[in-house]
């Protein structure tokens, strides 16, 4: 298992990770409504990191741009 710091930005023109400072930026072009972001979230960072979805999991931060996120390391 392994934690990372995200910092979502929402509404973005295109999806991307970028990492910097130990922190990762990830652009989602989904809006900050009903979860679409976080759900958006989750599958960009999935396949970042080469994972399945259900090994992405939001920790800390739900409705934050900050967030905690674990990742299932396989």
């Amino acid at each position: 298992m392994k934690q990372i710091k995200v910092k979502v930005i929402p509404n973005a023109k295109k999806n991307r990770v970028v990492e910097s400072e130990g922190m990762f930026k990830v652009y989602v072009n989904a809006p900050a409504v009903e979860g679409k972001a976080n759900k958006a979230l989750i599958e960009l960072l999935a396949e970042h990191f080469n994972v399945r979805k259900s090994a992405v999991r939001i920790v800390r931060g739900e409705k934050a741009r900050e967030k905690v996120v674990e990742i299932a390391c396989s």
